[in-house]
């Protein structure tokens, strides 16, 4: 079994001298890769790299990919703008003077912007380049995640796919075994209305009555629908067995099945071999819902 699924989360967690991280990469169906990825801004610089490392990895699916970065507290500085307090102190006693407000406090103060600011201790090049370094191989580990969580994913697809499979060609064997006896059932029924219309079947010649029988049976005849589902179902169990992506070859083949089974039922010459035939399209429904899911 090699199937994977488009389904998955990844995760991993990383830290370099003060700096603390966290990756998330979450996959859901797509037609094909659509990424879509969230950094800090000062981190851009990683963006192609990531794109590259996850299209070598996977082929389809909506990926999103997230990074939560954050700095100890004993790393960063917190000091006054004087210019931006002083410019708020003068507005504040302004507007209480004049509105006969109560003065201002100062939590308050502090929490006008731009009072207050964080200052970042300065990173050598080199100190950045091993954290994007370090940044990289931890992703590399959310991406294998992400994998894990697709192949197994695909796993339980793989179990459900084939069994659907194995059910779309018995009822397949089940419509060929029903069409055997066509032939047969369309004399008697067509010998049946004769009989009641001209009341009397000895008035029309078995010769009659074999071409009436011929023409009837060619426009019921299903053995090429039959052939072609056994060798739609061949085709799906060995695209299950390969190596490489084939959610879309399978996504293809459904709608080769579903007009086979189309077919099949207009041509079903009576009741029993068209509820085989809707049996047969309620399965290969269920299967493409399935197969959606598939890379």
């Amino acid at each position: 079994m090699t199937i994977a699924s488009m389904t998955g989360f990844g995760h991993s967690d990383g830290e370099y001298e003060d700096f603390r991280w966290t990756w998330e990469l979450r996959s859901v169906n797509g037609r094909g890769l659509d990424l879509r990825i969230r950094m800090p801004a000062d981190l851009s610089s990683l963006e192609n790299t990531i794109r590259e490392k996850t299209g070598q990895k996977l082929k389809r699916g909506n990926i999103q990919i997230s990074l939560q970065i954050s700095r100890s507290g004993g790393a960063t500085q917190i000091r006054i703008n004087p210019g931006a307090l002083q410019q708020v102190l003068a507005v504040l006693s302004e507007i209480e003077m004049q509105a006969g407000l109560a003065p201002s406090t100062a939590d308050g103060i502090l929490n006008i912007r731009g009072v207050v600011e964080q200052i970042e201790p300065e990173e050598t090049e080199a100190s950045r380049e091993q954290r994007l370094a370090a940044l990289l191989t931890s992703f590399d580990l959310a991406l294998a995640d992400l994998l894990n969580s697709r192949a197994a994913e695909g796993r339980r697809l793989h179990a459900i796919v084939s069994g659907q499979v194995t059910e779309i060609a018995r009822l397949t064997a089940a419509s060929a075994e029903r069409a055997a006896g066509a032939v047969e059932m369309l004399q008697e029924r067509l010998t049946q209305q004769l009989a009641t219309l001209l009341e009397n079947r000895a008035s029309l010649s078995e010769e009659r009555l074999a071409q009436e029988v011929a023409l009837l049976a060619a426009k019921a005849d299903i053995r090429e629908e039959i052939d072609r589902l056994n060798a739609h179902v061949s085709s799906a169990q060995s695209l299950l067995k390969e190596s490489a992506p084939v959610g879309r070859k399978l996504d293809f083949l459904i709608q080769e099945f579903n007009r086979e089974a189309n077919t099949l039922c207009s041509k079903s010459p009576d009741i029993a071999l068209t509820r085989i035939g809707l049996d047969l399209k309620v399965q290969i429904e269920q299967l493409r819902e399935q197969i959606q899911n598939i890379e």
